[in-house]
């Protein structure tokens, strides 16, 4: 009975690669998220029994990790993003938001222009 219920396991777990898998983050984000931790690529390489040139790969999106370990790397991530997060970024305030202008801004080199009557001296007769 043993050997059937692994013939039995071994299609089940066959039929979950096929199965569309959650998607990793992205590139930059797991290459942070090992950076955040102080990892390195060798390490994260010997926990899931891989090359380090796979994990800089995987981290420069040329290729995405194949179960099983595909499977251990998105729980390494999932860890480190819990430990790890994003940090927030600062709240912008949309411009309808922002107080208005006082008046018309002029450059400080430039002065009203002057009205030319005004300056022109009178004529004597």
């Amino acid at each position: 009975m043993p050997h059937e219920e692994q013939a039995l396991f071994s299609a089940v777990d066959a039929l979950l690669e096929q199965v569309p898998q959650e998607p990793l983050p992205g590139p930059a984000e797991r290459k942070r998220l090992r950076e955040a931790a102080g990892l390195s690529q060798e390490q994260v390489a010997r926990a899931l029994r891989t090359r380090r040139e796979a994990v800089g790969n995987w981290e420069a999106g040329r290729t995405e990790p194949r179960p099983p370990k595909r499977a251990a790397y998105a729980r390494l991530l999932e860890g480190l993003a819990a430990r790890y997060p994003v940090a927030p970024r600062p709240a912008t305030v949309p411009p309808e938001h922002l107080p208005a202008p006082a008046g018309p801004a002029l450059p400080r080199h430039a002065a009203p222009a002057a009205d030319p009557q005004a300056l022109a001296a009178p004529r004597p007769d």
